[in-house]
């Protein structure tokens, strides 16, 4: 018989050996609390402290936590045991859930026990499993998460028969603590997905507002925020152009595969599987692109195994697609799609805002244009009210000077003839010699006199004609005229006339004029004006120049050149003066700009030689110059105009 103090000794032994079991089991729970906590997004870890916890605390051979995730079930953790074991374990997995009978056993919330691997009633599957990993029980604990199964642990041992209750139990613990932690990681990254989401669109938006007329940084950026959100391998933007799929972004990947992917677009829509699977504005996936035909040669070139694919719609109408790609197989999860979507329809807002913009820009260059239209035709409007009103004061003035002219001419002409009949009618006078020598003289002197008035009547008469000419539309008789001449009689007019206005004028003419330049159609008065206008500008910059330098080793030379260009006349007028400063150049062409002083330019001869030139004649004239050194006009007439203006 047992002594009562034996008794008392094994009650108290068994006392502290259920005492160091509950210690060691709290201790664990403790444990896997404290790594629940220190892993919030991720729980990984927890599983692997509940496999090895699992086969401590239950006397386990070894333990295995699995989590269903999509339509596969996946190994989390395990106890390793042989390597040949572990290996064959890790090949098991992942595995299409129903290929699992497990599965649907403990499917509905039960724990399953196999007390004896190699009975009959146990699946074929993990009886292999059993021999292969060397146990002969095993005991399975579904993870249930509000009704659902998310995964289970299982716990094996080498010896047959049942686990006990309270090692059931035990389990069941760990098994909740595992729920707990898979929950806890999918709140945490599901806050912070939305996070990182709302992020990725907010930097999206404002890529929109700083890139307003172009869509590439706006794509460029969905791709890169989409494939970093969605864990994906690549992302592509494609746009619908033509009939054809255009690649417009894309998230790099290796070289080769980048150029494989380039050299895949653009391609009609009749090549591009994508267009028809989205064309109905619906997202598509491939899970396997190893399963699709068109899809699996660029996949292996880029070194992807599934595809998301999402439309952008606008309008009812597929406008391109987002193209997301991951290495490994499987349906893209939900929100993942959702995501996707988002981008799709922030790139049409984006493609929309850039065709608007532009839209306005376009608008608003052509309202400018028809503004600067506008008030260039009221410049001109103005400038031609005012040669309308400087022509008629002209035609007015030299009317106006034509008739006392015309008077003084004949009278001067009729008074020359009057001295011829003074000395007839003296002739039969007797006269003393010397009165007769006096009155000779006087009459000789006066007609003289009346000859020079006549002369240069008929010059002023010739004036008040070209003052009548210049102020009509029209540029005198049209006909062919000889270029050098005209050249010629236009140097010696400006000549003679600066020498006219001031008498110690001096300046050398150099003539270079082409004997083959010969003849061409137009208006040589309106030609001759143009001559003069140049030559006499000619004049005063030499003159002006040689009074800046005080005339010390300065020539004044003006130029005339003229040159036969097959169906064109060059001629060309340059003259050593002053030069033009690029300010004034830019307006020299202005009518009534003048940088002569008040009184002595009316700042029109340019421009009216502008006109006669291209507009009347259908030539052109530049000019070439460098302030203080020279200024040359280059004038290129057609010899057959086409602009004949008959006034």
């Amino acid at each position: 018989m047992t002594t009562p103090s034996n008794e008392i000794e094994r009650q108290l032994q068994a006392t502290a050996a259920e005492n160091t079991r509950l210690r060691d089991r709290q201790n664990a729970t403790a444990e896997i609390l404290r790594i629940i906590a220190a892993s919030p997004s991720d729980a990984r870890p927890v599983f692997a402290a509940i496999a090895s916890s699992s086969k401590r605390l239950l006397g386990g051979f070894s333990a295995t936590v699995l989590q269903f995730i999509g339509d596969e079930l996946h190994l989390v953790a395990f106890t390793p045991t042989s390597p040949e074991a572990d290996e064959g374990l890790k090949a098991s997995f992942p595995r299409r859930i129903e290929d699992f009978p497990t599965f649907a056993l403990v499917r509905g919330g039960e724990t399953i026990q196999f007390p004896d691997a190699e009975a009959e009633d146990v699946p074929e599957l993990n009886r292999n499993l059993a021999r292969l990993r060397g146990f002969r029980s095993v005991l399975f604990m579904p993870l249930m998460n509000r009704g659902t199964a998310v995964g289970m642990i299982s716990v094996t041992r080498t010896e047959t028969g049942a686990f006990a209750p309270d090692l059931v139990q035990l389990l069941q613990t760990f098994a909740d603590q595992a729920v707990i932690a898979i929950e806890n990681a999918r709140l945490f990254n599901a806050t912070r997905e939305t996070l990182e989401r709302q992020t990725a669109t907010a930097d999206i938006l404002r890529v929109m507002a700083a890139s307003p007329s172009d869509v590439q940084p706006v794509f460029d950026a969905i791709a890169a925020n989409a494939n970093r959100l969605i864990g994906g391998f690549s992302t592509a933007v494609l746009r619908y152009i033509d009939g054809a799929a255009h690649l417009a972004a894309f998230t790099p990947g290796d070289p080769e595969g980048d150029r494989v992917l380039r050299a895949s677009f653009p391609v009609s829509f009749a090549q591009f599987p994508a267009y028809q699977l989205t064309a109905n504005g619906e997202s598509a996936q491939l899970p396997d692109t190893e399963l699709e035909p068109a899809a699996r040669d660029i996949a292996r070139a880029r070194g992807f195994r599934s595809m998301l694919f999402t439309p952008l719609m606008s309008e009812d109408e597929a406008k391109g697609v987002i193209i997301a790609t991951r290495r490994t197989t499987g349906a893209f999860a939900e929100h993942h799609v959702r995501l996707l979507q988002t981008f799709a329809d922030q790139a049409v807002i984006a493609v929309k805002n850039v065709s608007l913009f532009n839209q306005v820009q376009a608008r608003t260059i052509e309202l400018a244009k028809s503004l600067d239209d506008l008030r260039a035709a009221q410049d001109r409007l103005i400038q031609t009210e005012k040669l309308a009103s400087l022509g008629q004061l002209t035609a007015g003035i030299a009317h106006e000077i034509k008739n006392p002219l015309n008077f003084v001419n004949n009278f001067a002409a009729l008074s020359a003839e009057l001295t011829d009949e003074l000395n007839e009618v003296l002739a039969p006078v007797s006269l003393g010699n010397d009165v007769r020598s006096e009155v000779d003289a006087l009459t000789g002197m006066l007609k003289d006199n009346l000859q020079k008035v006549v002369q240069h009547g008929r010059r002023a008469d010739s004036i008040v004609k070209n003052m009548l000419l210049h102020s009509r539309e029209g540029g005198g008789e049209y006909g062919l005229s000889d270029i050098n001449a005209l050249v010629e009689e236009s140097l010696n007019l400006a000549y003679h006339g600066a020498r006219a206005e001031k008498p110690h004028f001096d300046v050398t003419l150099k003539r270079e004029l082409d004997p083959a330049a010969g003849s061409a159609e137009l208006f040589p008065q309106e030609i001759r004006r143009v001559l003069l206008n140049l030559v006499s500008n000619g004049f005063y910059a030499v003159t002006r120049r040689k009074a800046d330098t005080g005339g010390a080793g300065y020539e004044p030379v003006v130029t005339a050149t003229t040159r036969d260009l097959g169906d064109r006349i060059e001629i060309r007028i340059r003259d050593n003066g002053t030069g033009i400063p690029d300010e004034v150049k830019a307006k020299m062409f202005n009518p009534f700009f003048t940088t002569k002083p008040a009184g002595e330019g009316t700042g029109l001869g340019l421009s009216m030689s502008h006109d006669i030139v291209v507009k009347q004649h259908g030539g052109t004239i530049d000019v070439a110059t460098e302030p203080g050194k020279f200024t040359e006009f280059t004038i290129l007439l057609p010899r057959k105009s086409s602009f004949v203006n008959s006034g």
